[in-house]
């Protein structure tokens, strides 16, 4: 009995870890807002099976079906096949992605939180969908450009995506949660003409989907220099700005993803967004 006890506790270890994993992945993934992109809002379509249209100054760009799916998913895809995705922005066959999909933050993910969400994408249910062709204006759907746009703006993760040398452990972390997970930049860093971001005007302020995305450096004029503590822990939980009113939009689906970080975690996201230097970038005329 005894030898059977412990082949049954043997048995139920790699499930315990498994699970584990796959919770911490979950964590991530909705972290980093990824079913915002991947699942359609207005339709109501099934989990991940493919989202909405961004629309952009270079055509209009949806999220692909990244279920399990063998046919139209990405359930033939090698754990080494995401990697490459999240990092590279290279697809399976070797070409190139569009920097819609915001693989220039994501590429300063840990292995450890990569493997995560790889192990939680394999426990969502199939969904047999085609993903909506992307609708880009001539010449910019051509995937070769990419490398030179990759060349241009796609660095490799460095020591220096996780803090500079010496700097606290929660700065470090609410650095990484906001620049790789929750690609804050993706949104409130404006673009070059080229749509790539303008780091001398980091989180300054940027425009997306013809809508202007407020400056939110420390600029207490432009930017949230003048919030407090309380009131970003306010906007990261429940969407609440400073004044009483409440954020919507793509930031009310960012709300989303933040509500859910851990004390520990909202701490430093929130140690790292007041540390951010301010500058007076003016958010330029939408469309």
């Amino acid at each position: 009995m005894r030898i059977l006890r412990w082949l049954a506790v043997l048995l139920l270890l790699p499930s315990v870890s498994w699970a584990d994993q796959v919770q911490r992945g979950k964590y991530v993934f909705n972290v980093a807002g990824c079913a915002n992109c991947h699942t359609q809002s207005k339709g109501k379509g099934a989990e991940l099976a493919g989202g909405d249209a961004l629309k952009t100054p270079f055509g209009d760009f949806y999220g692909p079906n990244i279920t399990p799916d063998l046919e139209t998913g990405i359930g033939s895809w090698r754990e080494a096949d995401f990697i490459a995705a999240m990092r590279l922005g290279r697809r399976p066959d070797g070409s190139s992605y569009f920097p819609a999909f915001p693989y220039t933050s994501y590429r300063g993910m840990t292995d450890a939180d990569l493997a995560d969400v790889w192990a939680y994408l394999k426990t969502v249910p199939a969904v047999n969908k085609p993903s909506t062709p992307h609708d880009i204006k001539w010449p910019f759907g051509w995937r070769g450009s990419m490398r030179f746009w990759n060349w241009l703006y796609l660095t490799a993760p460095s020591s220096d995506d996780f803090g500079p040398a010496g700097a606290e452990p929660i700065w470090q972390r609410g650095q990484y949660i906001a620049d790789h997970l929750a690609h804050c930049g993706e949104c409130h860093t404006p673009r070059t003409f080229l749509g790539g971001p303008d780091t001398d005007q980091y989180w300054a302020g940027g425009i997306v989907e013809g809508e202007k995305v407020p400056n939110i450096t420390a600029d207490r004029d432009h930017g949230i220099g003048s919030w407090s503590p309380d009131d970003l822990d306010g906007l990261l939980t429940i969407g609440m700005l400073p004044d009483g009113d409440f954020v919507g939009g793509s930031m009310g689906h960012v709300v989303d993803g933040t509500s859910i970080l851990t004390d520990d975690d909202r701490a430093a996201l929130i140690a790292y967004i007041q540390s951010v230097p301010a500058r007076r970038g003016v958010v330029g005329s939408a469309d």
